[in-house]
């Protein structure tokens, strides 16, 4: 039997933000911001498991209460430097201890990503469950590109033509993961260019603008928005 399990990589500081607490901590909606994309998975029947990677030090994480996603959830203490490390650590020790097999798909998620929804998972399980790859959330870029030049001001306008922007949950076989970030450039910035590096193409599969990463302390209050919003529904 194929499981599908959940990773999210929590790992960080979230230094941009500008706040003491690590960003995925922060409270939203009366809950840390990690929460809802955890209720998320948790929520949705066929994830089997949901794996947070922590940082060996981190001291935050026992202040609040998880029990809700006992029936799933797993804490691995072995965070890394980057996230690529976290992702590659985790997957490494949940593999050590036998909770994976390489035919299982990963999902991973980026813990400041609480816009993610039921809807969206399903959506990636179905259109990715018998793809030969695997594949990521993704977005057609809407903006008009400018490049900028050393002095912030525009170099020349970029086309947008077929360019999407990337977001997570990104969903890959877990042997397939673990060769790619294991063998990946040094630099890379999310799971799908591990993949890419290897020569194979992820699938794009339709996110939505609700499920943004919260990265400046602007998107806060929009991030307050969208889970106002969800919570309508």
């Amino acid at each position: 039997m194929t499981n599908f399990v959940a990773l999210i990589p929590a790992a960080g500081s979230g230094s941009r933000i500008g706040e003491a607490a690590p960003k995925q901590y922060l409270s939203l909606a009366g809950k840390p911001m990690i929460y809802h994309a955890m209720n998320a998975f948790h929520l949705t029947p066929r994830i089997t498991r949901i794996c947070v990677v922590l940082a060996p030090e981190d001291d935050h994480w026992d202040r609040y209460d998880w029990s809700r996603f006992n029936d799933k959830l797993m804490i691995l203490r072995c965070g890394g430097a980057t996230r690529a490390e976290s992702v590659t650590n985790g997957l490494q020790s949940l593999r050590a201890s036998r909770e994976i097999q390489d035919q299982d798909w990963i999902l991973v998620h980026d813990a400041a990503r609480p816009g993610l929804s039921i809807a969206l998972v399903e959506r990636l399980l179905d259109q990715l469950v018998e793809d030969d790859v695997g594949g990521l959330l993704a977005t057609p870029l809407a903006d008009t590109l400018k490049r900028a030049n050393r002095d912030h001001r525009v170099a020349c306008t970029e086309s947008r033509e077929a360019l999407w922007q990337a977001q997570t949950p990104q969903m890959f076989r877990a042997g397939m993961l673990l060769k790619a970030l294991q063998t990946a450039p040094v630099g890379i910035t999310d799971d799908a260019s591990a993949i890419e590096a290897m020569g194979y193409s992820p699938k794009l599969v339709m996110g939505n603008a609700y499920n943004f990463k919260v990265t400046y302390p602007q998107d806060m209050a929009l991030a307050a928005l969208v889970l106002q919003e969800k919570n309508k529904i």
